[in-house]
C-alpha cells in the first residue's frame, strides 16, 4: 500500500485545480500548446465534447468539430500540461453518457440544445 500512497501523492500534484466543470454534449474552446520552429503558441481547438472518460490524472474528453466538411475528435487528457485553458461556451443538454451517434449526423441534425440550469 506505501506504493500506492506515494503514486497518488504524486499525481495528487499535478492536478489542475482552475478546470470548470465540464460535461457531456458541452461545447467547448480548448487552448493547446504547440511548439513551432522553437517557439510555442496557443491554439484554438472549439467543438463539442462527446465522450468523458476515466477520473483523477487520466481524466480525457473527447471533443468533435466538422473543419471543412470533414468531422474531426480528438482526445484531450485534461490535467496534461500541454492544455493551457479549458473554456466553455455553450452548455448542451445531453441525456446519454456518449454521444457517438453525432458521427453518422451531418449539418443541422448535429445540432445539440441549449441547458440554461447549469452555469457556464
Amino acid at each position: 500500500m506505501k506504493a500506492e500512497q506515494i503514486i497518488r501523492a504524486i499525481e495528487a500534484e499535478q492536478l489542475k485545480t482552475d478546470l470548470p466543470q465540464i460535461y457531456v454534449g458541452d461545447s467547448v474552446r480548448v487552448g493547446v500548446r504547440i511548439r513551432e520552429a522553437g517557439k510555442e503558441r496557443t491554439q484554438p481547438y472549439e467543438g463539442v465534447v462527446i465522450a468523458m472518460r476515466n477520473g483523477g490524472i487520466n481524466e480525457t474528453i473527447t471533443v468533435r468539430r466538422v473543419f471543412q466538411g470533414v468531422g474531426v475528435e480528438r482526445v484531450f487528457l485534461v490535467h496534461s500540461p500541454r492544455i493551457e485553458s479549458i473554456k466553455i461556451l455553450r452548455r448542451g443538454k445531453a441525456r446519454r453518457a456518449k454521444l457517438y451517434y453525432l458521427r453518422d449526423r451531418v449539418g443541422k441534425a448535429t445540432r445539440i440544445k441549449q441547458r440554461f440550469d447549469r452555469p457556464i
